[in-house]
Parts: C-alpha cells; sequence; structure tokens
C-alpha cells in the first residue's frame, strides 16, 4: 500500500515549527568581533533567546566583569532599537557611572527589585512577552529547567534577548552545572591588563569562555573590556595576530 507525500505547505508548517521550538535563525545581535561572530552560531547572539552568564569564580571582581559582560550586550541592543532595557534583580547593588562606562545609560535603564528569584523571573518573563524593550537582564541564584524554557519561549515571542545573570550561591559548584534551555552560557573572569606605562594600567581584560551554545563547539578567548558604546575588543597582540593570519591566508590563495 502507498502513501501519498505530504504536500509542501504541510512541510513548510511543520519545518517553522520545529524552528519554533529549537529556537530559530532569526536576527542576531554580532559582538563585531571577527574572530568571536564567526564561532558563534549565527554570527552572534540571538535576539530571540535567551542567553545564561556567571562569573568563573565567586569573586567580587569576576562577578562586576559578569555583570559588565551583560551591560555591554544590553547597551548595544538598546543602541540598536532605541528602546529601554528591564533590570530585575532582588538586591540592587549595581553602580551607575560603572553601567555608564560601559555603555548603558542609566536613563536607558528600568529597574525592578523584588524579593525572591521566581519574582524575577516572572518580571522576565511579562517584559519579554511586551516586545517593546531592548533587552531583559534579570540577577538570580536559581532557575531550573522549567523556568530557563519559560524564558526562551518568552524571549522568542517578543523577540527580545534575554540575559540571566546566575550568581553564585557557594562555593565550588558553577552555576552552570544545572540544567537550562539556554541559547548560550557564558562565564566571564579578569585578566590581567597589558601596562601602558610603569604607572598606567591598560584598558581591562576578561576572559571570555563559551561554555556551552547550541549547534556549535564553545570556546575561550582573551578580550578587552568593554568600552563606553558596549563593545569588546581583542587585545593588540591578537589583533596583530588575526591580521597576519588573514594575510597569510590571502598569499596562499
Amino acid at each position: 500500500m502507498s502513501s501519498a507525500a505530504p504536500c509542501p505547505e504541510a512541510l513548510t508548517r511543520l519545518r517553522d515549527v520545529v524552528g519554533a521550538v529549537r529556537g530559530g535563525e532569526g536576527e542576531v545581535l554580532p559582538f563585531g568581533i571577527k574572530a568571536m561572530d564567526a564561532r558563534l552560531t549565527g554570527g552572534g547572539l540571538a535576539l530571540g533567546g535567551l542567553h545564561e552568564l556567571t562569573s568563573a569564580t565567586p569573586t567580587l571582581t569576576d562577578d562586576a566583569a559578569a555583570t559588565l559582560f551583560a551591560v555591554g550586550i544590553a547597551a548595544r541592543a538598546a543602541a540598536r532599537s532605541g528602546r529601554r532595557v528591564l533590570w530585575a534583580l532582588t538586591r540592587f547593588d549595581l553602580y551607575a557611572p560603572g553601567l555608564e562606562q560601559a555603555g548603558l545609560h542609566p536613563a536607558t535603564l528600568l529597574f525592578v527589585e523584588v524579593r525572591e528569584d521566581k519574582d524575577v523571573l516572572a518580571v522576565m518573563e511579562d517584559g519579554l512577552r511586551h516586545g517593546g524593550l531592548a533587552a531583559v537582564v534579570g540577577e538570580v541564584k536559581r532557575a531550573d529547567m522549567v523556568a530557563t524554557r519559560r524564558l526562551q519561549l518568552a524571549a522568542m515571542t517578543g523577540n527580545t534577548p534575554a540575559l540571566l545573570s546566575r550568581r553564585w550561591r557557594r562555593q565550588g559548584v558553577c552555576p552552570l552545572t544545572e540544567l537550562s534551555a539556554a541559547m548560550t552560557r557564558w562565564r566571564i573572569a579578569c585578566a590581567p591588563s597589558a601596562p601602558i606605562s610603569p604607572h598606567i594600567v591598560g584598558r581591562g581584560r576578561w576572559t571570555v569562555e563559551l561554555a556551552r551554545q547550541r549547534g556549535r563547539p564553545g570556546f575561550t578567548m582573551d578580550l578587552e573590556a568593554c568600552d563606553d558604546t558596549g563593545r569588546l575588543a581583542l587585545p593588540a597582540a591578537s589583533r596583530d595576530r588575526a591580521t597576519a593570519a588573514a594575510g597569510a591566508a590571502a598569499r596562499a590563495a
């Protein structure tokens, strides 16, 4: 007994449904660093997706670096869309001048301070589904798989990037060991800066690790910290190596 072939319209609808469940291949927010964007699925961070980040260690310096990494992403998303950023947390410990130095002006921010992590997640979900924000950022110590799936679906619905900052709950247990539906998961640590002179320290540096992403392997890079537009940069030596490698490839071709 033969079966009829499915019609093209039915196949298209099925592909759309599968694509929505997997996160789709919508617009992305690139970092503007070729060596980095080339390793990211789609060439950047999916605008309609959940992205998690944490500090590499539970120290104040790494925690600040992870926060500023999120600030830089949110700042570039705000500049791209001309919209405001929603930031939900349970303890207000952000330093406004530091946010502005990383590209995010306080006037661009909407802060929501709540009592518990579950309230942060609920605020994030509502903000994402609204669809009128540049990005939604939330800080929590705990978020299970169900909560992250809800955030991923809400981000897709509103086509708004969700940045979930996972704070350390106890020493020796990285927050990213918990299961998650996030499209990318990042660890951020401070790295030594290159001195400009014996008495002047250069631009801050971070070790940025993409611990997991959908569809491609992760990677680790040393980068210069966000400037006042929220942009990261390759250290000078890395830029020289990248230029040399590109020139060698062109000559070989």
